[in-house]
């Protein structure tokens, strides 16, 4: 039996559709692409179907809850599915456009306590999440150097903060070949911008 059929393909059809119009931070890329990229982290960790279709809606309600009724989630995929994208919701969409670093702290450091109680399928879907943004972050820091911090809210220290603490909250329950690849990452990210 394949680790992803119908469903898999069901949700990733749906998920470019909620997405379709939604682009990557500082550029013009599909959000689609971030999407597949940790669907496809989740599976190369040993991630089900579940959590894979969990990864392929991981922003939905952050970022296009609007495009969707009240747990339409569970109604197409399933209350494990729910749980996970819950799970990885980092606020609402209009919490998702507030560039006020205060309350951004407040709401990453929410994110941050929340690591320690989060379902066990969800902390592999979070941490494929992540990594593909820590490394999309060390690309564009390659290229962009100093110019790629004010994309983000709290800039370069608030961004390494982040990192850094999301780690050492991952670590107790997940240090696994996923956390070491995301903490070289942002080591590497560190180190680099440190220069």
């Amino acid at each position: 039996m394949p680790v992803v059929g119908k469903r898999f393909r069901d949700a990733l059809v749906w998920a470019a559709e909620l997405h379709e119009d939604q682009k990557r931070k500082g550029g013009n890329i599909p959000y689609v692409s971030h999407l597949l990229g940790v669907a496809s982290i989740v599976l190369e960790h040993g991630g089900d179907e579940d959590q894979a279709i969990a990864a392929l809606l991981h922003d939905a309600l952050e970022d296009q809850a609007h495009k969707m009724s009240p747990r339409e989630i569970r109604a197409r995929f399933g209350d494990k599915v729910e749980e996970i994208v819950e799970a990885c919701t980092d606020g609402d969409p209009e919490e998702q456009r507030d560039r006020d670093p205060v309350r951004w702290r407040r709401r990453k450091e929410k994110y941050i306590a929340e690591v320690a109680t989060k379902p066990e399928a969800a902390l592999l879907v979070s941490m494929a999440d992540k990594l593909y943004n820590a490394r999309t972050i060390l690309e564009d820091f390659r290229e962009l150097g100093e110019a790629l911090w004010p994309r983000f809210t709290t800039g370069k220290e608030g961004t390494l903060w982040y990192y850094r603490t999301l780690l050492a909250a991952f670590k107790p329950r997940a240090e696994n070949r996923l956390w070491h690849e995301l903490d070289r990452t942002v080591a590497e990210i560190e180190r680099l911008a440190a220069r």
